[in-house]
């Protein structure tokens, strides 16, 4: 199993939203990078954090997915009316993917961006490195256990 953390701005989609659905289409996705890691690399059963980007004071790790569906062509590329439509891509020869996200669980409180900078342990963690923009990264096993028990307290 491998462990992820996805990006969402609450306005757009929150895990609110995804509890009420139980089970969603993550798309949207327009970067290569994270394109390539769900062709090649995010798996059924992997869990998955969700942060709420953009949120003020709420930015932060706010619950927990799971990967229910691996990699296929995202529609919305091909859907000039949706959000993300790319004119550019070839149905034969799709540009971008999505995945189906499971909800797991919502946190009792959210671990916030400030809370993740300040703590010694998470130097190493990707989400506060500077100049990491990715709307999708990995996660270490160990960052992962660490953030779910600082979720509990």
């Amino acid at each position: 199993m491998q462990y992820w953390l996805m990006k969402t701005e609450p306005s757009e989609f929150s895990i609110d939203d995804l509890a009420k659905k139980k089970l969603e289409m993550w798309d949207g996705v327009r970067n290569y990078q994270v394109r390539n890691m769900m062709r090649d690399d995010i798996k059924i059963g992997d869990l998955v954090f969700i942060y709420h980007s953009n949120a003020g004071a709420d930015t932060g790790i706010v619950g927990v997915v799971k990967i229910a569906k691996e990699a296929y062509p995202d529609p919305t590329q091909f859907d000039p009316k949706s959000a993300h439509p790319d004119p550019k891509s070839d149905p034969a020869n799709p540009n971008w993917l999505c995945v189906d996200v499971e909800f797991v669980k919502k946190f009792k409180r959210i671990v916030t961006l400030h809370e993740l900078k300040a703590d010694l342990s998470l130097t190493d963690f990707r989400l506060v490195k500077r100049g990491n923009r990715l709307s999708v990264m990995p996660v270490t096993k160990k960052e992962f256990e660490y953030i779910s028990k600082l979720a509990l307290s």
